[in-house]
């Protein structure tokens, strides 16, 4: 069975009303692609997709409405692992299985959270997340405080000066400067195998935690949860709440894991899908700790700067060829080129 999406529009029926389905999620659990079909009319249920895939890419598919209908074709609710070929200009979707399995519906207020969490963790047992992360999902409360910093995340709109200023730039620079120099062995070892000089590395680790002074006071599990369950990034946090989910399973992390707001994890301050994807053993102890280990904190952010394009010998400021990884850490322009301009100030003594 082949759903075009590229040059064509795609028709899908909600199981419940045929008016009220909004949009239709690609979630890419295995490749981390994300992709979002948009209505073209509010009525007329037809669907375009907005991501260019290459030949090869594998994800899982979930169809879903945002109120809750489960969508339907042929009668029945498709959740697939699919491969994508490329034919002509026009590529298509290949859907190699079904089963039953549908995505929770999402919610902008509390009332609904319990009631997702029921749909999700069958969803997430479906997909074989273990009995423990499962438990650990069930205490889960929705987190009032995280959907409240989601809203009003400020500080990336100031300009370069404020923005360094109320982020303490010069504190960060003059103790980052003493914090080089006292682990000269460990930053060598790291720019030797990653290629990341220690500049941008403590630039990152100063501005994230105060150098793992301050990891965050809200439930990593409860916030990446709340923020799958509402509706502004449902696609971006489901996926992030699977790699926690699986992290708990590990033992990497716990139900009663602390961190940040958005549930960032450690001293630099990792999604869990980064932590799944570049968590590095920096101390060499046989395990992956970013919340203890500072060296396990900073391998694992020079491992996401080189998976990220990070070139040894390259430059890494606006316009030089590493700052394009700096750009991947975080999206905010302001915070890029505070990086870059710290990380400078340090490696330059």
């Amino acid at each position: 069975m082949k759903v075009a999406f590229i040059g064509e529009n795609v028709n899908f029926k909600c199981e419940n009303a045929w008016v009220g389905c909004s949009k239709i999620n690609l979630l890419g659990y295995l490749s981390g692609i994300n992709m979002t079909f948009k209505p073209l009319s509010s009525f007329r249920h037809e669907f375009k997709a907005e991501h260019r895939f290459n030949p090869d890419d594998k994800l899982l598919v979930t169809r879903h409405c945002l109120k809750g209908h489960r969508i339907t074709q042929a009668g029945e609710t498709i959740m697939a692992l699919v491969r994508i070929s490329l034919n002509a200009a026009v590529a298509a979707l290949v859907l190699t299985g079904t089963t039953g399995a549908y995505a929770a519906s999402c919610g902008n207020t509390g009332g609904g959270y319990d009631a997702w969490k029921q749909e999700f963790a069958a969803e997430a047992k479906s997909q074989g997340i273990g009995a423990k992360a499962l438990a650990a999902l069930a205490k889960t409360s929705y987190a009032t405080k995280t959907i409240s910093a989601d809203r009003n995340q400020k500080s990336f709109k100031l300009s370069f000066d404020q923005f360094m200023a109320k982020r303490g730039g010069s504190a960060i620079i003059s103790k980052g400067k003493g914090i080089k120099k006292a682990n000269a062995a460990l930053f060598a070892k790291l720019e030797a195998k990653y290629g990341v000089p220690a500049g941008p590395l403590i630039a990152i680790w100063g501005m994230e935690t105060g150098f793992g002074s301050y990891l965050g006071n809200q439930n990593t599990l409860s916030a990446v949860a709340t923020l799958a369950y509402d509706c502004r990034r449902t696609e971006f946090f489901t996926e992030q709440l699977y790699s926690a989910l699986k992290l708990v399973d590990r033992g990497v992390i716990s139900g009663s894991s602390i961190g940040a707001m958005h549930g960032e994890i450690g001293q630099t301050q990792f999604l869990p899908k980064n932590v799944f994807l570049y968590g590095a053993d920096g101390d060499g102890d046989g395990r992956v700790n970013m919340i203890a280990s500072k060296a396990d904190a900073l391998a694992s952010t020079a491992k996401f700067l080189k998976g990220h394009g990070w070139s040894a010998g390259a430059g890494y400021q606006p316009g030089e060829g590493n700052f394009g990884a700096i750009q991947g850490w975080n999206a905010a322009g302001v915070y890029q080129k505070a990086i870059a301009v710290m990380g400078a100030a340090i490696d330059g003594g």
